[in-house]
Protein backbone atom coordinates (compact mmCIF):
# COMPACT_ATOMS: atom_id res chain seq x y z
CA UNK A 1 0.00 0.00 0.00
CA UNK A 2 1.56 3.48 -1.11
CA UNK A 3 0.91 6.29 1.20
CA UNK A 4 3.64 8.41 -0.30
CA UNK A 5 1.35 11.01 -1.66
CA UNK A 6 -0.03 11.55 1.98
CA UNK A 7 1.43 14.30 3.82
CA UNK A 8 4.31 13.30 6.88
CA UNK A 9 2.11 12.81 10.27
CA UNK A 10 3.58 13.97 13.89
CA UNK A 11 6.07 11.63 15.73
CA UNK A 12 4.07 9.16 17.49
CA UNK A 13 6.94 8.03 19.89
CA UNK A 14 6.86 11.83 21.63
CA UNK A 15 4.36 10.81 24.44
CA UNK A 16 5.58 14.48 26.32
CA UNK A 17 4.53 16.57 23.01
CA UNK A 18 0.95 14.81 23.41
CA UNK A 19 1.17 15.43 26.91
CA UNK A 20 1.74 19.15 26.27
CA UNK A 21 -0.70 19.53 23.93
CA UNK A 22 -3.75 18.04 25.22
CA UNK A 23 -3.23 19.98 28.13
CA UNK A 24 -3.07 23.37 25.67
CA UNK A 25 -6.60 22.18 24.15
CA UNK A 26 -8.20 21.07 27.37
CA UNK A 27 -6.84 24.66 28.20
CA UNK A 28 -8.77 26.30 25.80
CA UNK A 29 -11.81 24.44 25.66
CA UNK A 30 -11.31 22.97 22.87
CA UNK A 31 -13.77 20.10 23.85
CA UNK A 32 -16.88 18.95 22.28
CA UNK A 33 -18.99 20.85 25.08
CA UNK A 34 -16.72 23.79 24.26
CA UNK A 35 -17.34 23.81 20.31
CA UNK A 36 -20.68 23.65 20.58
CA UNK A 37 -21.16 27.01 23.42
CA UNK A 38 -18.90 28.43 20.79
CA UNK A 39 -20.34 27.63 17.73
CA UNK A 40 -24.03 27.50 18.42
CA UNK A 41 -26.28 24.11 17.30
CA UNK A 42 -26.65 24.37 13.85
CA UNK A 43 -22.65 25.47 12.71
CA UNK A 44 -21.98 22.37 15.10
CA UNK A 45 -24.01 20.37 13.54
CA UNK A 46 -23.32 21.45 10.36
CA UNK A 47 -19.72 21.03 11.01
CA UNK A 48 -20.52 16.95 11.74
CA UNK A 49 -21.80 17.01 8.32
CA UNK A 50 -18.61 18.37 7.01
CA UNK A 51 -20.00 21.47 6.03
CA UNK A 52 -17.46 24.43 7.28
CA UNK A 53 -18.85 27.49 6.05
CA UNK A 54 -21.00 28.11 9.31
CA UNK A 55 -18.19 27.23 11.57
CA UNK A 56 -15.63 29.63 9.36
CA UNK A 57 -18.51 32.57 9.93
CA UNK A 58 -18.47 32.04 13.53
CA UNK A 59 -14.87 31.76 14.55
CA UNK A 60 -14.03 35.28 12.82
CA UNK A 61 -12.42 36.49 16.23
CA UNK A 62 -8.88 35.74 17.76
CA UNK A 63 -10.11 34.04 20.89
CA UNK A 64 -7.93 30.36 21.99
CA UNK A 65 -10.46 28.36 20.92
CA UNK A 66 -11.44 30.42 17.48
CA UNK A 67 -8.04 29.87 16.74
CA UNK A 68 -7.83 26.37 17.46
CA UNK A 69 -11.00 25.44 15.35
CA UNK A 70 -9.47 27.49 12.40
CA UNK A 71 -6.62 25.47 13.05
CA UNK A 72 -7.83 21.78 13.41
CA UNK A 73 -11.23 21.23 11.97
CA UNK A 74 -11.56 23.60 9.73
CA UNK A 75 -7.76 23.56 8.53
CA UNK A 76 -6.90 26.67 7.89
CA UNK A 77 -3.33 28.58 8.16
CA UNK A 78 -3.66 30.66 11.62
CA UNK A 79 -0.50 33.23 12.08
CA UNK A 80 2.09 31.95 14.13
CA UNK A 81 2.08 34.31 16.89
CA UNK A 82 -1.90 33.59 17.33
CA UNK A 83 -0.85 30.04 18.19
CA UNK A 84 1.73 30.26 20.23
CA UNK A 85 -0.39 31.98 22.29
CA UNK A 86 -2.76 28.99 22.81
CA UNK A 87 -0.20 25.62 22.13
CA UNK A 88 3.25 24.98 22.79
CA UNK A 89 4.11 25.70 19.09
CA UNK A 90 8.16 25.10 18.83
CA UNK A 91 7.41 21.52 20.11
CA UNK A 92 4.31 21.37 17.96
CA UNK A 93 6.55 22.20 14.78
CA UNK A 94 9.57 19.89 15.82
CA UNK A 95 7.33 16.85 16.30
CA UNK A 96 5.01 17.42 13.19
CA UNK A 97 1.84 18.92 15.02
CA UNK A 98 2.01 21.59 12.89
CA UNK A 99 4.01 22.98 9.59
CA UNK A 100 5.36 26.28 8.80
CA UNK A 101 3.70 28.35 6.05
CA UNK A 102 5.11 31.46 4.58
CA UNK A 103 6.87 32.93 6.54
CA UNK A 104 4.56 33.93 9.85
CA UNK A 105 1.61 31.22 9.66
CA UNK A 106 1.58 27.32 10.82
CA UNK A 107 -1.17 24.81 9.41
CA UNK A 108 -2.25 21.70 10.92
CA UNK A 109 -0.94 18.36 9.61
CA UNK A 110 -3.58 16.16 10.75
CA UNK A 111 -7.38 16.96 11.74
CA UNK A 112 -7.94 16.75 15.43
CA UNK A 113 -11.53 16.63 16.72
CA UNK A 114 -12.88 16.90 19.95
CA UNK A 115 -14.72 13.73 20.95
CA UNK A 116 -16.68 13.40 23.90
CA UNK A 117 -16.79 9.54 25.74
CA UNK A 118 -19.43 7.55 27.59
CA UNK A 119 -18.57 9.24 31.06
CA UNK A 120 -17.98 12.62 29.88
CA UNK A 121 -14.21 12.03 29.07
CA UNK A 122 -12.42 14.50 26.75
CA UNK A 123 -10.95 12.71 23.64
CA UNK A 124 -9.61 13.91 20.55
CA UNK A 125 -9.97 11.51 17.25
CA UNK A 126 -6.78 12.26 14.89
CA UNK A 127 -7.23 11.98 11.09
CA UNK A 128 -6.29 12.53 7.85
CA UNK A 129 -6.41 16.60 6.53
CA UNK A 130 -9.09 17.55 3.90
CA UNK A 131 -11.68 13.76 5.50
CA UNK A 132 -13.87 15.28 7.61
CA UNK A 133 -14.29 19.55 5.15
CA UNK A 134 -15.71 18.19 2.29
CA UNK A 135 -19.22 18.52 2.85
CA UNK A 136 -21.85 17.48 -0.23
CA UNK A 137 -18.27 16.78 -2.31
CA UNK A 138 -17.27 13.87 0.02
CA UNK A 139 -14.15 12.77 1.79
CA UNK A 140 -11.95 15.26 0.09
CA UNK A 141 -9.07 12.61 -0.30
CA UNK A 142 -9.18 9.39 -2.93
CA UNK A 143 -5.54 8.31 -1.76
CA UNK A 144 -5.04 4.96 -1.30
CA UNK A 145 -4.05 4.84 2.41
CA UNK A 146 -6.36 7.55 3.47
CA UNK A 147 -7.43 7.51 7.25
CA UNK A 148 -10.87 8.70 8.21
CA UNK A 149 -12.08 9.91 11.59
CA UNK A 150 -15.48 10.04 13.18
CA UNK A 151 -18.52 9.01 11.55
CA UNK A 152 -21.92 7.18 11.78
CA UNK A 153 -20.69 3.87 11.48
CA UNK A 154 -17.99 4.69 14.37
CA UNK A 155 -20.22 5.47 16.41
CA UNK A 156 -22.54 3.37 15.89
CA UNK A 157 -20.63 0.49 16.74
CA UNK A 158 -19.49 2.08 20.14
CA UNK A 159 -22.51 2.59 21.09
CA UNK A 160 -23.93 -1.04 20.51
CA UNK A 161 -20.77 -2.49 22.20
CA UNK A 162 -21.13 -4.60 25.42
CA UNK A 163 -18.90 -2.30 28.11
CA UNK A 164 -18.15 -5.20 30.73
CA UNK A 165 -14.51 -4.82 32.35
CA UNK A 166 -12.23 -7.52 30.14
CA UNK A 167 -8.94 -8.49 30.49
CA UNK A 168 -8.19 -8.57 26.70
CA UNK A 169 -9.98 -6.70 23.92
CA UNK A 170 -9.65 -6.69 20.44
CA UNK A 171 -10.04 -3.90 17.40
CA UNK A 172 -9.93 -5.18 14.02
CA UNK A 173 -9.45 -2.25 11.36
CA UNK A 174 -8.69 -0.10 13.99
CA UNK A 175 -8.60 3.15 11.46
CA UNK A 176 -8.40 6.05 13.66
CA UNK A 177 -8.63 3.93 16.64
CA UNK A 178 -12.26 5.14 17.95
CA UNK A 179 -13.09 1.00 18.85
CA UNK A 180 -9.60 0.85 21.00
CA UNK A 181 -10.34 4.03 22.38
CA UNK A 182 -13.31 3.37 23.85
CA UNK A 183 -12.18 -0.63 24.76
CA UNK A 184 -9.34 1.04 27.13
CA UNK A 185 -11.66 2.22 29.44
CA UNK A 186 -12.93 -1.02 30.16
CA UNK A 187 -10.15 -3.53 28.99
CA UNK A 188 -6.63 -4.42 30.77
CA UNK A 189 -5.14 -4.73 27.53
CA UNK A 190 -6.56 -3.77 23.78
CA UNK A 191 -4.98 -5.25 20.71
CA UNK A 192 -5.00 -3.28 17.73
CA UNK A 193 -4.91 -4.16 13.86
CA UNK A 194 -5.38 -2.56 10.41
CA UNK A 195 -3.52 -3.26 7.14
CA UNK A 196 -2.94 -0.05 6.63
CA UNK A 197 0.22 0.64 8.38
CA UNK A 198 -0.67 5.12 8.52
CA UNK A 199 -3.95 3.77 10.45
CA UNK A 200 -1.96 2.20 13.23
CA UNK A 201 0.11 5.73 13.69
CA UNK A 202 -2.84 7.21 13.67
CA UNK A 203 -4.62 5.26 16.53
CA UNK A 204 -1.52 6.07 18.96
CA UNK A 205 -1.72 9.23 18.04
CA UNK A 206 -5.62 9.14 19.08
CA UNK A 207 -4.95 7.43 22.15
CA UNK A 208 -1.63 9.47 23.43
CA UNK A 209 -3.64 12.66 22.58
CA UNK A 210 -6.83 11.20 24.42
CA UNK A 211 -4.77 10.16 27.48
CA UNK A 212 -5.37 6.43 27.51
CA UNK A 213 -2.93 3.99 27.57
CA UNK A 214 -1.47 2.52 24.66
CA UNK A 215 -2.52 -0.23 22.67
CA UNK A 216 -0.49 -3.21 21.00
CA UNK A 217 -0.76 -2.32 17.11
CA UNK A 218 -0.30 -4.61 14.89
CA UNK A 219 -0.15 -4.41 10.90
CA UNK A 220 -2.12 -7.17 8.69
CA UNK A 221 -5.45 -7.47 7.76
CA UNK A 222 -8.24 -8.97 10.03
CA UNK A 223 -7.37 -12.24 12.16
CA UNK A 224 -3.94 -11.93 10.47
CA UNK A 225 -1.37 -10.75 13.17
CA UNK A 226 -3.17 -12.23 15.89
CA UNK A 227 -1.22 -14.92 17.23
CA UNK A 228 -3.22 -18.93 17.06
CA UNK A 229 -2.85 -19.20 21.14
CA UNK A 230 -4.25 -15.78 21.31
CA UNK A 231 -8.13 -15.21 22.33
CA UNK A 232 -10.29 -12.44 23.53
CA UNK A 233 -13.77 -11.21 25.86
CA UNK A 234 -14.33 -8.77 23.25
CA UNK A 235 -13.63 -8.22 19.31
CA UNK A 236 -14.94 -5.40 17.71
CA UNK A 237 -14.57 -4.23 14.06
CA UNK A 238 -16.18 -1.55 11.80
CA UNK A 239 -14.02 -3.01 9.05
CA UNK A 240 -13.80 -1.91 4.89
CA UNK A 241 -16.84 -4.13 4.45
CA UNK A 242 -18.64 -1.96 1.00
CA UNK A 243 -19.07 -4.28 -2.17
CA UNK A 244 -17.45 -2.73 -4.74
CA UNK A 245 -15.54 -3.83 -7.92
CA UNK A 246 -11.72 -3.66 -6.72
CA UNK A 247 -10.37 -1.86 -3.66
CA UNK A 248 -9.50 1.72 -4.50
CA UNK A 249 -9.90 3.11 -0.99
CA UNK A 250 -8.36 0.76 1.91
CA UNK A 251 -10.71 2.30 4.66
CA UNK A 252 -14.06 0.67 2.82
CA UNK A 253 -13.18 -1.32 0.15
CA UNK A 254 -12.66 -4.55 1.68
CA UNK A 255 -10.64 -6.37 -1.45
CA UNK A 256 -12.55 -9.51 -1.54
CA UNK A 257 -15.03 -10.19 -3.61
CA UNK A 258 -18.97 -9.40 -2.36
CA UNK A 259 -19.65 -9.81 1.19
CA UNK A 260 -16.78 -12.25 1.19
CA UNK A 261 -14.83 -10.10 3.59
CA UNK A 262 -17.71 -9.38 5.87
CA UNK A 263 -18.56 -13.38 6.18
CA UNK A 264 -14.93 -14.26 6.69
CA UNK A 265 -15.14 -12.06 9.61
CA UNK A 266 -17.78 -13.52 11.45
CA UNK A 267 -16.92 -16.93 10.69
CA UNK A 268 -12.96 -16.83 12.37
CA UNK A 269 -14.00 -14.74 15.27
CA UNK A 270 -15.76 -17.68 17.13
CA UNK A 271 -12.48 -19.32 17.66
CA UNK A 272 -10.98 -16.47 18.61
CA UNK A 273 -13.01 -15.76 21.29
CA UNK A 274 -13.25 -17.16 25.05
CA UNK A 275 -16.32 -18.62 26.62
CA UNK A 276 -18.87 -15.84 27.24
CA UNK A 277 -17.38 -13.20 25.03
CA UNK A 278 -18.30 -11.07 22.70
CA UNK A 279 -17.54 -10.49 18.93
CA UNK A 280 -19.40 -7.18 17.97
CA UNK A 281 -19.06 -5.50 13.69
CA UNK A 282 -20.80 -3.46 11.21
CA UNK A 283 -21.53 -5.41 8.41
CA UNK A 284 -23.02 -5.18 4.92
CA UNK A 285 -24.49 -8.08 3.06
CA UNK A 286 -25.84 -9.30 -0.24
CA UNK A 287 -29.38 -9.62 -1.12
CA UNK A 288 -29.11 -12.03 -3.95
CA UNK A 289 -31.57 -13.54 -6.51
CA UNK A 290 -33.24 -16.72 -5.17
CA UNK A 291 -31.53 -16.41 -1.79
CA UNK A 292 -33.04 -16.26 1.66
CA UNK A 293 -30.69 -12.74 2.98
CA UNK A 294 -31.73 -14.21 6.90
CA UNK A 295 -30.32 -17.67 5.81
CA UNK A 296 -27.28 -16.36 4.15
CA UNK A 297 -26.88 -14.45 7.16
CA UNK A 298 -27.36 -17.69 9.73
CA UNK A 299 -24.84 -19.84 7.46
CA UNK A 300 -21.96 -17.06 8.19
CA UNK A 301 -22.57 -18.09 12.42
CA UNK A 302 -19.35 -19.88 13.83
CA UNK A 303 -20.32 -23.12 15.29
CA UNK A 304 -20.53 -22.37 19.78
CA UNK A 305 -21.81 -19.08 19.30
CA UNK A 306 -24.66 -17.50 19.77
CA UNK A 307 -25.64 -14.52 17.10
CA UNK A 308 -27.76 -11.56 17.18
CA UNK A 309 -28.29 -10.07 13.61
CA UNK A 310 -30.08 -6.78 12.81
CA UNK A 311 -30.69 -5.67 9.59
CA UNK A 312 -30.72 -1.65 9.42
CA UNK A 313 -30.91 -0.28 6.61
CA UNK A 314 -31.36 -1.86 2.94
CA UNK A 315 -30.60 -0.55 -0.47
CA UNK A 316 -30.85 -1.66 -4.29
CA UNK A 317 -27.84 -1.68 -6.17
CA UNK A 318 -28.32 1.74 -7.65
CA UNK A 319 -28.80 3.20 -4.34
CA UNK A 320 -26.29 1.51 -2.61
CA UNK A 321 -23.47 2.37 -6.04
CA UNK A 322 -24.32 6.23 -6.18
CA UNK A 323 -23.99 6.54 -2.05
CA UNK A 324 -20.17 5.19 -2.50
CA UNK A 325 -19.48 6.82 -5.40
CA UNK A 326 -20.47 9.94 -3.81
CA UNK A 327 -18.31 9.26 -0.77
CA UNK A 328 -15.59 9.38 -2.65
CA UNK A 329 -16.18 12.74 -4.60
CA UNK A 330 -16.14 10.85 -8.11
CA UNK A 331 -19.17 12.80 -8.85
CA UNK A 332 -17.31 15.79 -8.66
CA UNK A 333 -14.88 14.91 -11.28
CA UNK A 334 -15.28 13.85 -15.49
CA UNK A 335 -18.90 12.67 -15.88
CA UNK A 336 -17.34 9.59 -18.54
CA UNK A 337 -15.06 8.77 -15.73
CA UNK A 338 -17.89 8.63 -13.08
CA UNK A 339 -20.86 6.62 -15.55
CA UNK A 340 -17.62 4.19 -16.53
CA UNK A 341 -17.31 3.53 -12.61
CA UNK A 342 -20.69 3.53 -12.35
CA UNK A 343 -21.36 0.66 -15.11
CA UNK A 344 -18.34 -1.16 -13.42
CA UNK A 345 -21.03 -1.37 -9.95
CA UNK A 346 -23.63 -2.73 -11.80
CA UNK A 347 -21.66 -5.01 -13.92
CA UNK A 348 -20.34 -6.77 -10.57
CA UNK A 349 -23.63 -6.82 -8.83
CA UNK A 350 -25.26 -8.02 -12.19
CA UNK A 351 -22.73 -10.96 -12.16
CA UNK A 352 -23.00 -11.82 -8.47
CA UNK A 353 -27.31 -11.63 -9.08
CA UNK A 354 -26.84 -8.92 -6.49
CA UNK A 355 -30.42 -7.09 -6.22
CA UNK A 356 -29.76 -5.27 -3.13
CA UNK A 357 -26.95 -4.62 -0.26
CA UNK A 358 -28.52 -4.51 3.34
CA UNK A 359 -26.46 -3.05 6.33
CA UNK A 360 -26.28 -4.01 9.90
CA UNK A 361 -25.31 -5.41 13.34
CA UNK A 362 -23.58 -8.57 14.21
CA UNK A 363 -23.25 -9.86 17.55
CA UNK A 364 -21.80 -13.14 18.40
CA UNK A 365 -21.50 -14.51 22.08
CA UNK A 366 -19.50 -17.89 22.24
CA UNK A 367 -21.24 -19.89 24.18
CA UNK A 368 -20.08 -23.87 23.39
CA UNK A 369 -24.34 -24.68 23.96
CA UNK A 370 -25.31 -27.91 22.19
CA UNK A 371 -28.57 -25.50 21.19
CA UNK A 372 -27.04 -22.03 20.07
CA UNK A 373 -29.44 -19.30 19.67
CA UNK A 374 -28.97 -17.45 16.20
CA UNK A 375 -31.93 -14.43 16.13
CA UNK A 376 -31.66 -12.59 12.49
CA UNK A 377 -33.90 -9.68 12.18
CA UNK A 378 -35.05 -6.46 10.37
CA UNK A 379 -35.00 -3.47 12.98
CA UNK A 380 -35.09 -0.09 10.80
CA UNK A 381 -36.79 1.82 13.48
CA UNK A 382 -35.42 4.57 15.52
CA UNK A 383 -33.50 2.96 18.70
CA UNK A 384 -31.91 4.20 21.64
CA UNK A 385 -28.16 4.32 21.80
CA UNK A 386 -26.26 3.66 23.62
CA UNK A 387 -27.00 -0.25 23.49
CA UNK A 388 -24.79 -2.06 25.06
CA UNK A 389 -26.63 -2.79 28.10
CA UNK A 390 -29.57 -4.39 26.04
CA UNK A 391 -27.11 -6.41 23.66
CA UNK A 392 -25.85 -7.67 27.03
CA UNK A 393 -29.13 -8.14 28.19
CA UNK A 394 -30.36 -10.23 25.00
CA UNK A 395 -27.97 -12.92 25.40
CA UNK A 396 -29.48 -12.75 29.64
CA UNK A 397 -32.40 -13.62 28.10
CA UNK A 398 -31.54 -16.19 25.82
CA UNK A 399 -29.41 -17.76 28.43
CA UNK A 400 -32.70 -17.98 30.85
CA UNK A 401 -35.46 -19.28 27.68
CA UNK A 402 -32.51 -21.69 26.49
CA UNK A 403 -32.83 -23.11 30.43
CA UNK A 404 -36.91 -23.15 30.72
CA UNK A 405 -39.38 -24.92 28.79
CA UNK A 406 -42.81 -24.16 28.77
CA UNK A 407 -43.31 -25.53 32.73
CA UNK A 408 -41.06 -23.90 33.93
CA UNK A 409 -42.20 -20.33 32.81
CA UNK A 410 -45.03 -20.95 33.88
CA UNK A 411 -43.79 -21.54 37.69
CA UNK A 412 -41.51 -18.56 37.03
CA UNK A 413 -42.24 -15.17 38.11
CA UNK A 414 -41.90 -12.08 35.77
CA UNK A 415 -42.77 -8.11 36.20
CA UNK A 416 -43.03 -6.14 33.19
CA UNK A 417 -39.86 -3.97 31.98
CA UNK A 418 -39.57 -0.08 32.58
CA UNK A 419 -41.39 2.62 30.54
CA UNK A 420 -43.88 -0.25 28.52
CA UNK A 421 -47.03 1.59 27.31
CA UNK A 422 -49.67 -0.19 26.20
CA UNK A 423 -51.78 1.28 22.93
CA UNK A 424 -54.95 0.29 21.37
CA UNK A 425 -56.01 0.20 18.11
CA UNK A 426 -59.78 -0.06 16.35
CA UNK A 427 -62.29 2.04 14.99
CA UNK A 428 -63.77 4.88 17.10
CA UNK A 429 -66.58 3.73 19.44
CA UNK A 430 -65.79 0.11 18.78
CA UNK A 431 -66.38 -1.48 22.02
CA UNK A 432 -63.32 -4.05 21.74
CA UNK A 433 -59.73 -2.74 20.22
CA UNK A 434 -58.67 -4.25 16.88
CA UNK A 435 -55.52 -5.26 18.25
CA UNK A 436 -53.35 -4.36 21.25
CA UNK A 437 -49.66 -3.14 21.43
CA UNK A 438 -46.85 -3.23 23.57
CA UNK A 439 -44.63 -0.69 22.97
CA UNK A 440 -40.91 -0.07 24.49
CA UNK A 441 -39.63 3.40 25.06
CA UNK A 442 -35.75 2.27 25.76
CA UNK A 443 -33.53 0.49 23.83
CA UNK A 444 -34.54 -1.30 20.59
CA UNK A 445 -37.76 0.50 21.55
CA UNK A 446 -39.12 -2.83 20.38
CA UNK A 447 -43.29 -3.06 19.17
CA UNK A 448 -45.40 -6.14 19.15
CA UNK A 449 -49.02 -7.25 19.19
CA UNK A 450 -50.43 -9.35 21.59
CA UNK A 451 -54.44 -10.71 22.45
CA UNK A 452 -56.28 -9.34 25.18
CA UNK A 453 -54.59 -12.00 27.71
CA UNK A 454 -51.04 -11.53 26.49
CA UNK A 455 -52.01 -7.65 27.26
CA UNK A 456 -53.58 -8.48 30.51
CA UNK A 457 -50.71 -11.00 31.55
CA UNK A 458 -48.22 -8.30 30.78
CA UNK A 459 -50.14 -5.24 33.17
CA UNK A 460 -50.88 -7.65 36.29
CA UNK A 461 -46.91 -9.24 36.10
CA UNK A 462 -45.10 -7.19 39.12
CA UNK A 463 -43.49 -10.79 40.25
CA UNK A 464 -45.29 -11.20 43.35
CA UNK A 465 -47.25 -14.29 41.16
CA UNK A 466 -45.93 -16.98 39.21
CA UNK A 467 -47.15 -17.10 35.42
CA UNK A 468 -49.43 -19.85 35.92
CA UNK A 469 -51.34 -18.58 38.80
CA UNK A 470 -52.05 -15.29 36.62
CA UNK A 471 -53.62 -16.99 33.59
CA UNK A 472 -55.91 -19.35 36.06
CA UNK A 473 -56.74 -15.88 37.19
CA UNK A 474 -57.18 -14.73 34.08
CA UNK A 475 -59.06 -17.89 32.63
CA UNK A 476 -61.27 -17.68 35.30
CA UNK A 477 -62.05 -14.02 34.63
CA UNK A 478 -62.79 -14.36 31.39
CA UNK A 479 -64.67 -17.68 31.41
CA UNK A 480 -62.21 -19.94 29.71
CA UNK A 481 -60.69 -23.23 30.61
CA UNK A 482 -57.42 -22.71 32.46
CA UNK A 483 -55.93 -25.81 31.58
CA UNK A 484 -56.29 -24.56 27.73
CA UNK A 485 -54.88 -21.26 28.38
CA UNK A 486 -51.79 -22.62 29.93
CA UNK A 487 -51.35 -24.78 27.15
CA UNK A 488 -51.89 -21.84 24.43
CA UNK A 489 -49.99 -18.98 26.61
CA UNK A 490 -46.15 -19.97 27.63
CA UNK A 491 -45.04 -19.13 23.80
CA UNK A 492 -46.42 -15.87 24.22
CA UNK A 493 -44.55 -15.57 27.40
CA UNK A 494 -41.60 -16.97 25.62
CA UNK A 495 -41.39 -13.66 23.14
CA UNK A 496 -42.17 -10.92 25.61
CA UNK A 497 -39.36 -12.09 27.69
CA UNK A 498 -37.21 -13.01 24.19
CA UNK A 499 -37.81 -9.11 23.35
CA UNK A 500 -37.26 -7.76 26.65
CA UNK A 501 -40.86 -6.91 27.53
CA UNK A 502 -40.88 -9.12 30.39
CA UNK A 503 -37.99 -9.33 32.87
CA UNK A 504 -37.87 -12.83 34.73
CA UNK A 505 -37.63 -12.29 39.04
CA UNK A 506 -35.43 -14.26 40.98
Amino acid sequence: MSNSSLPALPASDRPEVAARLRDALLGAAFTADGLLELLGAPAYTALARSETVPALRATRGDTPLETLVRLFLLQQPVPHARVADVLPVTACLESGWLVSVGTDEVAATVDVRPYGGPEGEDWFIVSDLGCAVGGAGGIGSREEGVVLGVGGASTTLAGITVRTPVSAALDLGTGSGIQALHASRHATRVTATDLNPRALHITALTLALSGAQAADLREGSLFEPVRDDETYELIVSNPPFVISPGARLTYRDGGMGGDDLCRSLVQQAGERLREGGFAQFLANWQHVEGEDWQDRLRSWVPRGCDAWIVQREVQDVTQYAELWLRDAGDHRGDTAAYEALYDAWLDEFEARKVKAVGFGWITLRRTDSDAPSITVEEWPHPVEQPLGDAVREHFDRVDYLRTHDDAALLAAHFRLAPEIIQEQVGLPGAEDPEHVVLRQHRGMRRATKVDTVGAGFAGVCDGTMSAGRILDAIAQLVGEDPVLLRDRTPAQIRLLVEQGFLEPVG
